[in-house]
């Protein structure tokens, strides 16, 4: 059953990734949504459940804050890094010509990861119970379609091929019918999964708000592209009010 969902979460996924391809010619709104999803994403769905899932913790701050703060700097030094790297090989040109495609891939890898995980945890909830299930069922086919979005998002952002951005995209939408389909074989320890999704969240919200979000207000009016993120937000707090 948890695998048969998983391919509903499959069409999601590709119908993100062809919503954030159609529209080019207003693509500082399609940034200013993807940073609201992302910003929904870690802060009303991933941060909720790693905090309650991640364990004790430590000297007094719960483990999966820590990893989140963590997620945020790798993310941030991972970034700095390949920046210099480029400069250092005479890489330039502005402020397009500074993003290293390298990061965009490295994110929607993260974002692969993310749906991985997701497949792990449909088919978690669907060994639990039924019920279980189909609210988790609910709540991954929703956000999925963020997912694709912004996995297509964030690579194209960085000046990577489109071909590699569909890759990238194919990728998101069949992890988690292979994350789901492992669950046949065993079962993804809870603190392991809480963990994971602190931080990953650290990461995600580093990308939106360093990058994501400043590109989509970097020459365009900031009104509608606002709009936009809120917008984001909203969506994705009403996933998770349905969900629950």
């Amino acid at each position: 059953m948890a695998v048969f969902v998983a391919l509903g979460a499959f069409l999601m996924t590709l119908a993100g990734g062809w919503v954030a391809q159609r529209v080019t010619d207003r693509r500082h709104l399609v940034l200013g949504l993807a940073g609201g999803l992302m910003l929904g994403v870690v802060g009303l769905d991933l941060l909720p459940e790693a905090i309650e899932a991640a364990g004790e913790p430590v000297f007094g701050v719960p483990m999966a804050l820590l990893l989140f703060v963590g997620g945020f700097l790798v993310a941030h030094l991972v970034e700095r890094l390949l920046s210099a790297r480029r400069v250092a090989h005479g890489a330039g040109g502005g402020h397009h010509g500074d993003r290293v495609p390298q990061v965009g891939l490295t994110a929607a890898a993260a974002m692969v990861g993310h749906s991985l995980m997701d497949g792990i945890a449909l088919g978690a909830a669907f060994q639990v119970s039924g019920s279980m299930g189909v609210a988790v069922a609910l709540a991954v086919i929703s956000h999925d379609f963020a997912d694709g979005f912004n996995t297509y998002t964030l690579t194209s952002l960085y000046g990577n091929a489109r071909r590699k951005a569909l890759v990238m995209l194919f990728a998101a939408a069949v992890a988690p019918v292979v994350g789901a389909a492992t669950t046949l074989l065993f079962t993804l320890p809870e603190e392991l999964l809480g963990g994971y999704l602190g931080f990953f969240g650290g990461a995600l919200l580093y990308l939106a708000a360093a990058e994501i979000l400043p590109e989509a207000h970097h020459t365009h009016p900031t009104r509608s592209t606002l709009l936009c993120t809120i917008g984001g937000v909203g969506f994705i707090w009403l996933v998770v009010g349905i969900a629950e």
